[in-house]
């Protein structure tokens, strides 16, 4: 985390990003961090966690609701489409999806995203 001058409620916005396999959006951050830090607004969650994507520390995924996650090495999500969480999957990134997208278009290509959706185990198993 560097460029900003430190904020102890940046760090705890990041530690707690950082110890979670979840990918949470602002509002669960808050309200995991609110209980301990009583003055802690969802005004500041929001704040630093877009400076902490904007620096690259971190990742903003656009979903229906914005959700952050902690890796941003390339990886794959998987969304459910009942329950909404998203969780990774261990896909071997492909770089040459990459160079055949490249070669299927005029644009400058630096990376791809997948993303997979359909039920998660935890709402097969509840059925």
């Amino acid at each position: 985390m560097n460029g900003k001058r430190y904020s102890r409620q940046r760090e705890l916005i990041y530690e707690a990003l950082m110890h979670t396999e979840e990918h949470p959006t602002a509002e669960m951050l808050y309200s995991w961090l609110k209980p301990d830090n009583p003055s802690l607004s969802l005004g500041t969650v929001y704040r630093n966690l877009n400076l902490l994507a904007d620096e690259g520390v971190i990742t903003r995924m656009a979903f229906p609701v914005e959700r952050y996650d902690g890796n941003t090495a390339p990886h794959s999500h998987f969304c459910c489409d009942r329950c909404g969480r998203v969780y990774d999957i261990a896909v071997p990134y492909s770089e040459s999806l990459d160079q055949e997208a490249l070669k299927r278009s005029e644009h400058q290509i630096d990376r791809h995203e997948v993303l997979f959706r359909g039920v998660c185990a935890a709402c097969k198993a509840s059925r």
